[in-house]
């Protein structure tokens, strides 16, 4: 069965750090871009970054650039995303995502994605 499974969200403190961990089992993630798109209650889901597969470059939204960052590890079948500076605007469940093969195309160019993982940003 081909599935992408979140782990490693939490409640965190604001300026606080959470890295979450997808991992794929069924197909080999080496040959397809996969990022991280999240959504908050009453809005619609936002792609927040994505991971190339050839290169590994790496795009990011403007609302986390600079303070996430996405990573892959192929010979785990893992993707990451640390998450620093958190801020409660961050709050939203985040759902690791298939982008297709080879390259980013756009934050928005997400096919399918995982069971998603809660972040909760408050003190």
């Amino acid at each position: 069965q081909v599935q992408l499974v979140e782990s490693g969200g939490g409640l965190v403190q604001p300026g606080g750090s959470l890295r979450l961990s997808c991992a794929a089992s069924g197909f080999t993630l080496d040959y397809y871009a996969i990022g991280w798109v999240r959504q908050a209650p009453g809005k619609e889901r936002e792609g927040v970054s994505c991971i190339s597969s050839s290169d590994s470059r790496t795009y990011y939204a403007d609302s986390v650039k600079g303070r996430f960052t996405i990573s892959r590890d192929n010979a785990k079948n893992t993707v990451y995303l640390q998450m620093n500076s958190l801020k409660p605007e961050d709050t939203a469940v985040y759902y690791c995502a298939d982008y297709g093969p080879g390259d980013c195309t756009g934050l928005a160019d997400f096919t399918w994605w995982g069971q998603g993982t809660q972040v909760t940003v408050s003190s």
